[in-house]
C-alpha cells in the first residue's frame, strides 16, 4: 500500500465548539512521510505541530495539542476523517485556536475529503501490526482497552452511561468502507445537566442545537425551560424532549452516542502517528483515556519496531 495525501487544498469555516470564535480552517496535500500536521497561522511566529498523542495538552471535552498561546483544540472529528479516509499526510492550518465544530460530526469533512479525492504517494505506507493481544486500561475513568491481532483496523465500541437515558450502547467499525455512512454523520452529545458548568468553565460558548444532541433524564420545570432559553437564545416554548433527547432533530440512530464515542476514538488513536492494523475492543473511552492509551501505545510499537530490524 502506498501513502496517500489530498488531490488540491479545501477550506471550511465555522465556529469553534468551546470558543463560539469563528475560525477558517485550510486542508492541505503534503509530502510523503509528513504525517498530519496543524498549523495556526494567525500566531507570528508560526508554529506547526505533529498530530501526535506526545503533544497533547488538554483533553476536557475534546483534544488539543501545543502549549502556550500555540494550541489547537477540538482535532478530533478532522482527525477521525482523515484517518476513515485514509489519508496520510496532509497540513491543517487555521487562522484561530480551534478547529470549529461544524455540525458536531465529522460529515462535513468526510463530504470535503470526497470532493477533493487523494492521490497516491511514491513511498510505502507504513502501518503497525499488532503480532500479539494488548490490554489497557485507565482507572480514572474506568476505561478498558483490548487489542487483538488483525489484517485490518476494525472497532467494537460500548459505552455505559447507568442512570441515563443513553445506558449501555454498542457500535461496530468492521472496515473502513463503513465509517462514512455509518460513522461520520454521528453528532457530539452532552447532558442537559452539564450544560451550565460547561458554560461556567468558559466551554461550549459555540454549542447550540443544530451541532449536539442534548439528553435529558428528567422531566423539565418551567423555571429550567426559561433558562435553557436564555441559554441557546431561544423561545422556551420551542423546546420539546423526545425519547429523552431536547433538539430540533431525532436522533440518525439509536446508537448515536456510542458511534459518536466510536468517531472519537478514530480520531485520537491517530495521534499513534501512523495507522494501525488490530481488532479495537474498547470500553467507555472518552478522550482522556483515548490519548493515555495512544501514549502507551507509542512507546510499545517503536520497541517492537526496533527488535524487528
Amino acid at each position: 500500500m502506498k501513502q496517500t495525501t489530498i488531490s488540491k487544498d479545501f477550506r471550511l469555516t465555522g465556529l469553534g465548539l468551546h470558543t463560539g470564535r469563528t475560525v477558517t480552517v485550510t486542508v492541505r496535500p503534503a509530502p510523503a512521510d509528513f504525517g498530519i500536521a496543524f498549523r495556526r497561522t494567525d500566531r507570528f511566529n508560526i508554529v506547526t505541530l505533529p498530530a501526535l498523542a506526545t503533544q497533547v495538552s488538554e483533553t476536557s471535552r475534546g483534544t488539543t495539542i501545543g502549549t502556550g498561546r500555540h494550541t489547537v483544540a477540538t482535532i478530533e472529528h478532522l482527525m477521525s476523517a482523515l484517518h476513515g479516509s485514509q489519508v496520510d499526510n496532509a497540513l491543517i492550518e487555521l487562522d484561530g485556536g480551534e478547529v470549529p465544530i461544524l455540525d458536531g460530526s465529522a460529515r462535513p469533512w468526510m463530504l470535503q475529503l470526497a470532493r477533493v479525492g487523494t492521490v497516491q504517494q511514491e513511498a510505502e505506507r507504513r502501518v503497525f501490526s499488532f503480532p500479539e493481544p494488548v490490554d489497557f486500561e485507565f482507572a480514572p475513568t474506568g476505561s478498558v482497552y483490548h487489542i487483538d491481532p488483525a489484517d485490518t483496523f476494525s472497532v467494537h465500541c460500548t459505552v455505559d452511561f447507568p442512570n441515563s437515558v443513553i445506558g449501555k450502547q454498542t457500535a461496530n467499525l468492521d472496515n473502513f468502507s463503513q465509517y462514512a455512512s455509518g460513522i461520520a454523520p454521528c453528532r457530539t452529545f452532552v447532558f442537559l445537566h452539564e450544560i451550565e458548568p460547561l458554560l461556567h468553565l468558559n466551554l461550549i460558548k459555540g454549542g447550540s442545537l443544530d451541532n449536539a444532541l442534548v439528553f435529558v433524564n428528567k422531566e423539565l420545570s418551567p423555571r429550567q425551560l426559561r433558562r435553557l432559553g436564555r441559554t441557546f437564545h431561544k423561545d422556551p416554548a420551542q423546546f420539546r424532549v423526545h425519547d429523552g433527547v431536547l433538539n430540533t432533530t431525532d436522533p440518525y440512530y439509536p446508537n448515536e452516542p456510542a458511534r459518536h464515542k466510536l468517531l472519537d476514538f478514530v480520531g485520537d488513536i491517530r495521534l499513534v502517528g501512523m495507522p494501525l492494523n488490530g481488532h479495537f475492543t474498547i470500553y467507555k473511552p472518552g478522550h482522556k483515556a483515548n490519548v493515555a492509551f495512544a501514549n502507551y501505545l507509542i512507546p510499545y510499537i517503536d520497541q517492537l519496531n526496533k527488535q524487528s530490524q
